[in-house]
Order: structure tokens, then C-alpha cells, then sequence
């Protein structure tokens, strides 16, 4: 993909390694004037890429750690998008220290899209397959477990609220593996922002708590199996607290939706079974 870039801008990169944390992978690069940056396929079309872009410069106004987009190439099979690489490196362990100040940070994106109405409001796909996620049919056909959480997404579809409201900036994926942290553990940089949305902030909470469940106290592996003795309390009583149960319950329903489908496709049953046993615990 790095010769592809290069064969298509010009732009000389050099690539100087693998950034391993994602589901779906990214490069480290070298410009040759010796600035690093990071290389990625950008999710949607050049249009959408440059609007991610352009908002992004906004979100940096504002005093957010987010990357700078320096390069959108069109190449044979998608979009290669080379961002600034910020300072920091993922977190090695993820405790409630960090989600508590990953939940903080999401007060600072209240109202940002306010001044940003090219920003769409997120489709939650409860009706209707997603674009490569959240996808119905995994579920139909996986067997009668799936397809009654199916139901249930539907039935959650159908009823009021119906989709996410808010002048909010959103970031679709707001999970441990898309921040970045110093040595002390402060956070340094928000990355992954495709899909980027205008909304309400604390759908990041409930992405955040299905990530909790996997990573919380455990280390890196986002599908490692949770440790009996973390408790997570007290992220349940914030959930209750800050969001109306009907709001909940639709971000819910998209979360249950996109893990499990997710899991179906490129994962294992054992995986998927997690994701069901966690999701049915706020099911009714």
C-alpha cells in the first residue's frame, strides 16, 4: 500500500513498520523530510475523507489531540490516508484510571458540531445493514440465539428514540485501542475517526463500555477473556445515570449489533458467545 501511495502522489514515503493494535491495520511512515506519520485506508469516499479532514483542522482549533490528515491518495482499491502521527503509544494496560479519563475527554466534545453542519448524523443500522459493519444477515442465518438479538435490534429500531440527536462531535469507535498515551499514562492523541458524526457525545460512553469488557485490567486483546475479579460498577451506574433508558437502549442495541455481527465474520464462536452472554444483560 506504501508503493501504491508513493506510485500515485509521489510522495516518497518510507515505510518503517507495522502498527498493530487495529482490526483492520495500519503502517508507520517516513516523509522525507524525516516527519513520521501513520497510513491507514480511509473508510468512505475522497469527498467524505476531505470533509474528515476538514473538520478534524476545526477539533485541533479547539484544543483536542487529534491527527492532522497530510495525504489522501486514490488508489486502485480505496482511499490511503496518511495522518500525523501524534506523540504516545496505546495504552499497555488498560485500568479504570484511563477509562475514567477517556470518559472525561468526551465532555469536550460537546457541542462542536454545532458550528459543523456538513457533519451527518450517524445511521445507527438498526433497520438495515451497515456498510461493511454492523450487518443484518450474519445474524439471520448464524442460528436461533442470533436471531432473536436480531428481533430485538429491530423491535429497538422501530421504537422512539428511533436514531441519536445532539450538536455533539462523535466519534463512532471511541475505544481503548484508538487513544494514545504518554509515559505517564496522560492521554495524548483520539485516532480512528472514520465515520466521523454530529450527535451525541456519550454514545462513545457505551462503545467504550463494550470495550471495557474485554480490556479492562487485562492488558492489550481486545477478545482476551475478562478477569472474574474486575468489576465494572461503577461504569453501569454511570451509564444508568447519564443516559435516559430509551437512549440507552438504542446505543445498546447498535453495539450489540456491530460486536456481534462483527465477531460472526472474523472471529471465533467462542467470541461471539462473549459478545451475546454481555449484550443480553441489558436486553428487555
Amino acid at each position: 500500500m506504501v508503493e501504491e501511495v508513493n506510485r500515485t502522489s509521489g510522495a516518497g514515503l518510507t515505510f518503517t513498520g507495522s502498527a498493530g493494535n487495529g482490526e483492520v491495520g495500519a503502517a508507520y511512515v517516513r516523509w522525507p523530510d524525516g516527519r513520521g506519520g501513520v497510513l491507514t485506508r480511509g473508510a468512505g469516499s475522497l469527498d467524505e475523507l476531505r470533509r474528515t479532514a476538514e473538520v478534524l483542522q476545526v477539533v485541533r482549533q479547539s484544543g483536542l489531540p487529534v491527527p492532522r490528515y497530510e495525504l489522501l491518495a486514490e488508489l486502485p482499491d480505496g482511499i490511503g490516508v496518511v495522518q500525523e502521527r501524534l506523540p504516545g503509544q496505546p495504552p499497555a494496560r488498560v485500568d479504570r484510571a484511563l477509562l475514567e479519563s477517556m470518559i472525561a475527554l468526551t465532555d469536550r466534545f460537546a457541542g462542536l458540531a454545532a458550528k459543523l453542519p456538513e457533519l451527518p448524523v450517524p445511521d445507527l443500522h438498526l433497520l438495515q445493514s451497515g456498510p461493511g459493519f454492523c450487518l443484518h444477515e450474519s445474524l439471520q442465518v448464524y442460528g436461533d440465539r442470533t436471531r432473536r438479538v436480531l428481533d430485538w435490534v429491530h423491535e429497538v429500531g422501530r421504537d422512539e428514540p428511533g436514531a441519536m440527536t445532539g450538536d455533539d462531535l462523535v466519534h463512532l469507535d471511541f475505544h481503548t485501542g484508538n487513544v494514545l498515551v504518554d509515559d505517564a499514562g496522560q492521554l495524548t492523541g483520539i485516532v480512528d475517526w472514520d465515520g466521523i458524526g454530529r450527535g451525541d457525545r456519550r454514545f462513545g460512553l457505551v462503545t467504550l463500555r463494550f470495550d471495557a469488557h474485554v480490556t479492562g485490567a487485562v492488558g492489550r486483546g481486545r477478545y482476551s477473556a475478562q478477569l472474574p475479579d474486575v468489576r465494572l460498577d461503577w461504569f453501569d451506574e454511570l451509564l444508568d445515570s447519564t443516559l435516559s433508558p430509551g437512549v440507552l437502549r438504542l446505543y445498546w442495541a447498535h453495539m450489540t449489533l456491530r460486536m456481534v455481527d462483527w465477531s460472526i465474520r472474523h472471529h471465533t464462536p467462542a467470541d461471539t458467545t462473549h459478545w451475546l452472554d454481555f449484550a443480553e444483560s441489558r436486553m428487555r
